[in-house]
């Protein structure tokens, strides 16, 4: 085991990005014509964001607006689970929205499908919420990073720990 080399597959993002993010939209929202009187409010969670806003037509403009400066942070897009736009009392709507960290099981479960039907030689287990790729030579690991980003995930994929 003393030649191996490895990755690990995670999904994750910066949090604090996000944050950022979060914080240029509800200035942004604060200066925008359209906006003018409006409520919105967006919360952030753990693991979630709630936004309550006055219909669901500023709900759409905030979503864009959010999307717009999550790509500017550099966050991927895939890292929000939009909800349903639903009623929450006084004439206003909410929306949940889950953000997406670490691997789900069946998407851990493909990938490590994937290694060992297309790089036999490559070695991967699914650790929590990530996978650990292993193998003799750094070509095979090469050669799967490569494979796994041309994989089009619901979750955005990372290569971290690479030895």
């Amino acid at each position: 085991m003393a030649g191996d080399v490895s990755f690990d597959v995670v999904s994750d993002f910066d949090e604090q990005e996000l944050r950022n993010a979060l914080d240029q939209v509800r200035r942004e929202v604060t200066q925008r014509y359209d906006f003018k009187g409006v409520t919105v409010d967006l919360d952030q969670g753990k693991d979630e964001l709630t936004l309550v806003t006055d219909d669901e037509s500023k709900a759409a403009a905030v979503k864009d607006l959010i999307e717009s400066k999550a790509i500017k942070r550099n966050l991927s897009l895939k890292i929000f689970d939009w909800g349903k736009v639903e009623p929450a009392g006084g004439n206003k709507v909410r929306q949940v929205i889950k953000l997406r960290k670490g691997l789900p099981d069946d998407v851990a479960k493909r990938i490590t499908k994937l290694i060992r039907d297309e790089v036999p030689k490559a070695k991967s287990q699914i650790q929590g919420d990530a996978v650990r790729v292993s193998s003799k030579s750094k070509d095979d690991l090469q050669k799967v990073i490569v494979r796994l980003r041309e994989l089009d995930e619901v979750v955005p994929l990372q290569f971290e720990n690479y030895r």
